[in-house]
C-alpha cells in the first residue's frame, strides 16, 4: 500500500482547482501546483499586455483552492477571487491577480511572489508556474475554411478555446520554452503526479509541450494519473469521445507513459467504449481505472470523490 506524502497536480482554471481541493481534503503534507501560463483574456490577460508578465489567473486560482478549510482560508479565498466592480481602469480585475502582479513586479521574481502569498494565506501547498515567462498557445483548426482538409492557424488562448472550428494540433510561443527548475523538482520529488482535467488543448496539453516537464515526467518515480475529463468542452474539443483525448495525448507527447486514467464510470456506459478506451490508454502504458468522480448535478469532479479514487488507484500499487 502506498501512502500519498507529495503530489503534484499539473494543469490550470477550474479542473486543476478540483484536483487542488482533492489534494487538500487529504491533508497531504506537501502539494505542488504546476500551472500553465498561456492566458491572454479579461483580467489576466490586460496584465500580461500592460505589464509583460505571465497571466496570473490560474496561478490565483489554484492558491484559492489551497486555502485552508478553516474561517481565515476562506477569508482569503474570498479576497483572492473577489473582482472590483464598477466601469473604471480596475473593472473586472481579480484581488489576486494584482496583489501577485505587483509581488512579482516588487520581488522581480513570479515564483517569489507566489510563495510569500501562499506562506501569508497559511495555503496547503506551493503553486509554481510551468514556465518563468509567458506563453501563447498557437493551434491548427480545421473547418474554418470552406475545404474542411484546410487548416489555418488560430493564436491565443481564448481564441483557441473558443474556436468553432476543430482543433487539430497545438504548439507554445516560443517554441521548447525553459520549464521553471522549481517545477520541474516537485515532479521528481512526487509520490503521485496528475494531469487534468481541465480544457485540454488549452490547460492540460500546454504542459506537455514543455521539454523539461516532459524530462521530469519520463525520470520521476512517482505514480503517474491522467484525470480525464468527464465530457468534451465546447470550442476546443466539440465532438471529442473520452478515447480521442487520450489519443491527443500521445500525439503530442509521444514518449509520454503513465499509470492511470481516471476516468467517471457513468461517462463510459457500454463494453465496447471501454474496451476502445482500454486500448487508447495502452498506448500511453497506462490502464483505466473506472470510478465514481462526479459532482451531482454538474460538469464538475467532486473532491472528495477523486480524492477517494486517488486513494483507492495508489492503494494498488
Amino acid at each position: 500500500m502506498m501512502k500519498i506524502h507529495r503530489i503534484t497536480s499539473l494543469g490550470g482554471g477550474h479542473g486543476l482547482f478540483q484536483t487542488l481541493r482533492s489534494a487538500r481534503s487529504l491533508n497531504i503534507e506537501h502539494i505542488t501546483a504546476v500551472v500553465t501560463v498561456a492566458d491572454d483574456g479579461g483580467s489576466s490577460g490586460r496584465i500580461r499586455r500592460e505589464l509583460g508578465q505571465s497571466p496570473p489567473g490560474d496561478l490565483r486560482m489554484a492558491l484559492a483552492a489551497l486555502t485552508r478549510d478553516e474561517p481565515d482560508g476562506h477569508l482569503w479565498e474570498g479576497v483572492l477571487q473577489h473582482r472590483f466592480g464598477g466601469t473604471g481602469a480596475l473593472a473586472g480585475h481579480a484581488v489576486g491577480n494584482l496583489l501577485l502582479s505587483g509581488l512579482t513586479e516588487y520581488f522581480g521574481s513570479q515564483v517569489q511572489a507566489l510563495d510569500f502569498v501562499a506562506r501569508t494565506a497559511n495555503c496547503q501547498g506551493r503553486v509554481l508556474p510551468v514556465c518563468e515567462q509567458p506563453l501563447d498557445i498557437e493551434a491548427d483548426v480545421s473547418g474554418l475554411d470552406d475545404d474542411p482538409r484546410i487548416m489555418l492557424p488560430v493564436r491565443g488562448q481564448v481564441s483557441v478555446a473558443t474556436t468553432p472550428g476543430s482543433v487539430r494540433r497545438v504548439r507554445l510561443i516560443p517554441d521548447k520554452p525553459e520549464a521553471c527548475r522549481a517545477a520541474v523538482t516537485a515532479i521528481l520529488d512526487a509520490d503521485v503526479v496528475t494531469l487534468g482535467p481541465g480544457s485540454w488543448f488549452t490547460s492540460v496539453i500546454p504542459n506537455l509541450l514543455v521539454p523539461g516537464i516532459v524530462d521530469a515526467l519520463a525520470n520521476t518515480r512517482a505514480k503517474k494519473i491522467v484525470v480525464l475529463n468527464l465530457t468534451a468542452e465546447p470550442g476546443e474539443t466539440a465532438g471529442f469521445s473520452a478515447e480521442r483525448h487520450i489519443h491527443m495525448l500521445s500525439q503530442h507527447a509521444p514518449l509520454l507513459q503513465v499509470d492511470r486514467i481516471i476516468v467517471d464510470a457513468a461517462t463510459i456506459p457500454t463494453q465496447r467504449e471501454r474496451a476502445q478506451l482500454a486500448r487508447a490508454a495502452a498506448s500511453l502504458g497506462a490502464e483505466v481505472a473506472f470510478h465514481d468522480v462526479q459532482e451531482a448535478g454538474t460538469n464538475r469532479h467532486d473532491p472528495a470523490k477523486l480524492a477517494a479514487a486517488l486513494v483507492s488507484e495508489c492503494e494498488k500499487g
